[in-house]
């Protein structure tokens, strides 16, 4: 933790009126802002603006959105951080083997965060299928852990106690008519997790597609990342994808290890 005298809340509410920008809203105006990064409307406006005059954001006087400049952020990382640059030769070995779409995802609070993805979707050409890219499923992009298998992949691998704390209070929110928003039947799912290794979950984010995922860990044991493929459900089953894709996935996991 910060110490009090350490923290600049400008920053913060900056940052927080930056992240408020989804998918969800892309576009926001001073009220929107502030309900989203839980800070005044005066307080709201003035980020906003102050953040379009740095070039950081978009305006039509009323509303505002991103600007490419933000790219600037994930360029920075994707050049300085090592896991994306070590997992990325696996991810793209993967998919050469499958054909299939891979992705690995680090946990940020209550969400998943995709660091680096696979290229190759030849299989689902030669199907005659679309390949698989399921919304929102791009470089950067972030999605809800309790929805995902990645999700729970790190999520299982935090502490019992981090993660009841993760879970004190959360609500589960319902992405299709498949999620899973139970918390006892999700604290449930998240002890299976634990001992399988591995979570396959089925339209859970996503009407249509599955996803499997296992944990990457470094050499010292400790879970640093996911590994995630998504397929169709059309095209495979989910005892397919577990039957064909799981053994590549856990000795990718492997002999990526020593490296991580």
């Amino acid at each position: 933790m910060i110490a009090k005298t350490d923290l600049i809340e400008g920053m913060a509410k900056g940052m927080a009126v930056l992240e408020s920008f989804d998918t969800e809203r892309q576009r926001l105006n001073a009220t929107l802002a502030a309900q989203r990064a839980g800070i005044t409307r005066a307080a709201a406006r003035r980020h906003l603006l102050t953040l379009a005059h740095l070039g950081y954001l978009e305006s039509d006087g009323s509303y505002f959105w991103l600007s490419s400049k933000v790219l600037r952020f994930s360029g920075s990382y994707l050049a300085s951080s090592r896991l994306p640059r070590v997992l990325q030769p696996m991810l793209e070995r993967l998919a050469a083997q499958s054909g299939e779409a891979f992705s690995a995802v680090v946990l940020n609070g209550d969400e998943v965060v995709i660091v680096a993805r696979s290229s190759d979707v030849r299989r689902a050409a030669a199907d005659d299928l679309p390949p698989v890219l399921a919304y929102g499923l791009h470089l950067g992009a972030r999605l809800p852990a309790h929805a995902t298998s990645t999700g729970r992949v790190l999520l299982a691998a935090l502490s019992k106690a981090a993660f009841q704390a993760w879970m004190k209070g959360r609500l589960l929110g319902r992405l299709t008519v498949h999620t899973l928003t139970e918390p006892r039947q999700f604290r449930a799912v998240i002890e299976q997790v634990r001992r399988d290794d591995f979570c396959l979950s089925s339209e859970e984010h996503e009407l249509g597609v599955h996803a499997l995922a296992v944990p990457l860990r470094n050499a010292q044991g400790q879970t640093v990342a996911a590994l995630n493929v998504v397929a169709s459900t059309a095209r495979l089953s989910g005892q397919t994808l577990q039957r064909e894709l799981l053994p590549l996935m856990w000795e990718a996991a492997r002999e990526i290890r020593a490296l991580l």
